[in-house]
This record gives C-alpha cells, sequence and structure tokens, in this order.
C-alpha cells in the first residue's frame, strides 16, 4: 500500500470515530444516542401551541406613550392645554390649547410626532390619529418582539429546540415545546407582560380602597397620577391600593439583568441591576425624594413600596411573598423583558411520548427496509462493487448522524425521511460511477485506468447535481416551517457528506482492492 492510500486511509477512520464518538459517545451505547441526538416535537412528544398576539395592545401604548411626550413637549415649550384623552387605540384629542400658541403646537407634532395626522375638532381642540401605515407598522413590529421576548423566556426555561415563528395571519405565533409535559406552566411563562416599573408613591402609605385614595382629590384621579393595587393586605385580609405618579420612574426597558437572591430575612427575592440610561435618571430620582415611598410595580401591581433611604443608583431588590419558583419564573420573565401586546391560546395541542416513539419504530423500519432493499440489489447487480458502495452508504450515514450531534440539529419525522433520500443519493452518485467504470472496460482501457478516469470524469456532474440539490435544500429551510426544515437540515448534511464518501471513500476502497491484488486489470463490477 502506499502512502498516498494510507493517509487517505487514516483521514476515512478518523471520520468514522470521530462521528461515532460524536453521535454514540465512547464507549458507543443506545443511552448516548438518545441524549446526543436531539428529537423534534413528532419523535419525543411535547406541546404545541397557537397564539394570537393582541396587536391593538401595541398600538394604544404607543398612544399612551405619545401623550405622555407630548404633554412633556408642551410644559417645556409654556404650551397652556387642557386635557390629552386617547378617545381609541390609534386616536387621542387635546383639548383647551391656547390660541395664540395653536401654531406652536402644530409645529411640535410636525417635528416630533409626524406619525400623527392633526385635525381642529372644534374649538381649541384637536384630534390627532396615527397614520395607518404606522399603526400596521406597529402591529408588526408587536409580533416580531414577542417572539423575540418568548424565544428569550422559554430559552431561559431550558427548552430544547423550541420552534417558535409566525402562522397564517400576521398576528398568530406557532410555538413547539419538544419534550415539554406541563403545558400550563409554560403558557404562565408566555403569557404574562412582568412589566417592571419603580416610580414614587404620592403620600406616605397605602389606602383601603381606590376612592379612599382620590378623597383629598374630591374623587376625580388627578392628571400624572394613578391608583394602583398592592399584592400586599392590610391586617384584616382587605386590599390596599396606593396613588403612584404615573410619570417620572423608570421601567424594565432600563433593565439590564435580574437573578434571584434573598432578603434581609432570608426569603426569595429578586435582585436587579439597571443599564447606564436607567441608573442615570434613577440616581437624582432616589437622591431628590429621600424620605419618600417608592412602589415597585409588577404587572400594574404593587409588589412594595420601601421608604427610600438613601441613593440608589443602579441596582436594588424586589422583596415580597415569593416562592422559590415564583422567583426564579419572575427574573427569567424580567430577564427576558415585557411582552409588548397580550396573548390569547388559539390552539393547544398534545402530543404523547408512546406516538413519538410509534412514529421513531416507524421511521427506523422504513430507513432499514429501504438500507436492505438497496445492499441487496447493489450486490446483485454490481457484484463485488456494491459492497464498496454499501460501506460508502452506511459511512454517509454514519458521518450523517454525527454532523446532526455536534450541529445539534433536530431529527423530525420529516428529518428520518431526509435520511431515507439520502441513501438513495448516495447510491445514485455509486451508480453513475460505477456506470461510467462499466463504459471505460468495455472501450478496452484497464480496471486501474477506468477507475481513474471515471472517477475524475463523473466528478463535475456530481457536483452539479448535489449543488442543484443544496441550493433546493437551502430554500426549503429559510421558508419552510418547522417540519419542513428538518428534513432540509438532514438533507443538506447528507448531501456534503455524500460528495467526500462517493468520491473519496469509494474511489480509495477501490485503489486499495487493485493495489491488494497486485494488478490492476481486472475488477468485479
Amino acid at each position: 500500500m502506499t502512502k498516498r492510500l494510507r493517509t487517505r486511509l487514516v483521514v476515512i477512520v478518523a471520520f468514522t470515530l470521530l462521528s461515532v464518538y460524536l453521535f454514540a459517545g465512547f464507549p458507543p451505547s443506545v443511552a448516548n444516542m438518545k441524549q446526543r441526538i436531539r428529537l423534534g416535537l413528532d419523535l419525543q412528544g411535547g406541546v404545541q401551541l397557537v397564539l394570537k398576539v393582541k396587536t391593538s395592545d401595541a398600538v394604544r401604548a404607543e398612544t399612551d406613550q405619545t401623550i405622555e411626550s407630548l404633554r412633556a413637549q408642551l410644559v417645556k415649550q409654556n404650551i397652556a392645554v387642557g386635557e390629552l384623552t386617547r378617545t381609541a387605540d390609534d386616536q387621542f384629542t387635546v383639548t383647551g390649547v391656547d390660541p395664540a400658541k395653536s401654531s406652536d403646537f402644530r409645529q411640535i407634532m410636525a417635528d416630533s410626532h409626524s406619525e400623527w395626522s392633526v385635525s381642529s375638532a372644534g374649538k381649541d381642540a384637536y384630534t390627532l390619529q396615527l397614520q395607518k401605515a404606522q399603526a400596521d407598522n406597529y402591529k408588526s413590529q408587536s409580533v416580531d418582539q414577542a417572539i423575540s421576548t418568548i424565544g428569550n423566556r422559554i430559552n431561559g426555561m431550558g427548552v430544547a429546540e423550541n420552534t417558535i415563528q409566525k402562522r397564517g395571519t400576521v398576528d398568530e405565533i406557532l410555538i413547539q415545546f419538544p419534550g415539554e409535559k406541563d403545558a400550563a406552566h409554560v403558557e404562565s411563562i408566555i403569557q404574562e407582560t412582568s412589566l417592571l416599573e419603580l416610580k414614587l408613591v404620592q403620600g406616605t402609605g397605602s389606602f383601603p380602597s381606590k376612592e379612599a385614595a382620590l378623597a383629598q382629590y374630591n374623587g376625580v384621579q388627578p392628571a400624572g397620577m394613578e391608583v394602583l393595587p398592592s399584592v400586599e393586605r392590610a391586617t384584616d385580609g382587605s386590599p390596599t391600593y396606593y396613588l403612584i405618579q404615573s410619570s417620572g420612574g423608570i421601567s424594565g426597558r432600563d433593565l439590564k439583568n435580574a437573578y434571584v437572591s434573598r432578603d434581609d430575612n432570608g426569603r426569595p427575592a429578586i435582585s436587579f441591576s439597571l443599564n447606564a440610561n436607567g441608573a442615570e435618571r434613577f440616581g437624582p430620582l432616589t437622591e431628590q425624594n429621600i424620605g419618600k415611598l417608592l412602589a415597585i410595580i409588577l404587572d400594574g401591581r404593587v409588589q412594595s413600596a420601601p421608604v427610600l433611604r438613601g441613593r440608589i443608583s443602579d441596582n436594588g431588590q424586589i422583596t415580597g411573598s415569593f416562592s422559590p419558583q415564583d422567583a426564579q419564573d419572575l427574573a427569567l420573565k424580567l430577564r427576558s423583558g415585557a411582552l409588548p401586546a397580550s396573548l390569547s391560546v388559539e390552539e393547544e395541542s398534545v402530543v404523547g411520548a408512546t406516538l413519538g416513539a410509534d412514529s421513531i419504530r416507524a421511521g427506523v423500519t422504513a430507513s432499514a427496509v429501504a438500507l436492505i432493499a438497496v445492499v441487496i440489489f447493489m450486490l446483485l447487480y454490481y457484484k463485488a462493487s456494491g459492497i464498496n458502495a454499501t460501506i460508502a452508504m452506511l459511512l454517509n450515514l454514519v458521518v450523517l448522524l454525527g454532523a446532526l450531534a455536534y450541529l445539534d440539529a433536530t431529527l423530525t419525522l420529516p428529518g428520518i425521511a431526509g435520511v431515507i433520500l439520502t441513501i438513495g443519493v448516495g447510491i445514485d452518485s455509486n451508480v453513475l460511477i460505477f456506470e461510467r467504470i462499466r463504459e471505460e472496460l468495455r472501450a478496452g482501457k484497464t480496471a486501474a485506468s477506468s477507475v481513474l478516469t471515471s472517477f475524475k470524469r463523473v466528478f463535475i456532474t456530481l457536483v452539479d447535481t448535489h449543488l442543484a440539490a443544496l441550493i433546493s435544500a437551502t430554500f426549503l429551510f429559510l421558508f419552510g416551517t418547522g417540519p419542513v426544515k428538518g428534513f432540509a437540515v438532514t438533507l443538506v448534511i447528507g448531501l456534503v457528506s455524500n460528495m467526500f464518501t462517493a468520491v473519496f471513500v469509494s474511489r480509495t476502497i477501490f485503489e486499495i482492492e487493485l493495489g491488494r491484488k497486485g494488478r490492476a486489470d481486472s475488477i468485479s463490477i
């Protein structure tokens, strides 16, 4: 055996051992395969949800934010107005605008809020309507942001190889959780908005009712204030409320990190840190209001309202009656950010592990039958050369499984179909090579010359066919849904590994066989 052949043989053996180690470990075992080959929802069971994003919430939130921003600008420019009131999700009115400053008001809208159309609504009043194109953009962004937020939360839960993507209409999201069994827990993690807000409390404590909180204002909620319920209860078990300054605080958008910790009494708590922008605003806010109450608000409910004892710049702690699991879930939701809009579950289906096992059994059986049938055909039709094709095909499957394990790719039922197709593609490549060798032999060339010439001339054809299939598989992956992507991933890996086995491995086996005989003038094909 020449040095060149020994080098090629070492490369083949190394690739084989590496692939076996990647998907079956050392020593190889079925248990290792189950751990290293990730199975999709259809093979191991799990939960599938279809969620509907209430995109109107995002438009309404944008309207409220515009109202607050415009109010601050008007105060800064000394433009007196009466009330700013939202009249629809995408519309609000401004009344009592100083007639002498009406042109200044319109200029502010044109410069800072050009996406809003301004129209007169009577004397010294205006109606502001969000333009349809911009409203549609906010709706689309809310779905994209919801997908990103849900992905962060699910990944934080440790759910492996989940699928999160748009489905059907623009406001629907398809989510799959392979191996997940507690659908209710997953839904609670996904759907809760978990919006953190840190705002100053108006007054020195809580109130037993909303009416009591507003009594000092003749029962009318003043501008810039809001009454929020508290999770804390009075000594008699009745609910309590706080009067909160609706502006001037910070929100979860300023959050940098959140994690589970312990309070002074050793109970579960959530510590958080702020980003540079949040810390820059939070420091002066706390320093200027020492002695006042700071409300820690989650999803519109006051968790606690501690007294500010000193300046707080970039970190703090949320305390309350949290269980360890509640604290962990809350920290996860805060880290992943608040949802831009509420969600509703449109569909929920559960795939049992038994059904997944049946799918695996059926897929493995189909693959085995295809493999055996192809091997019998190759041995009968191409004689001893069929052994060459069988070895190359088996090695192709070994490399495919190793690559799936290394890339953490998910094997789905369509993916198993891709494995079966890979068997066919591998044999097809060998058929092209073997038929070319037969033609060269019939032309009177020696076996060694026929093998060398055939591999050189068929190589370009193999590259063309594999490249065309790769392009198709790439588009399937980019634009297909979860199951189609599983098929595309398996097919891409199978095509790449087949080029290695059909050309490099098969040719090496031919050359070793010809060299072993000591002559290069005969071959069983």
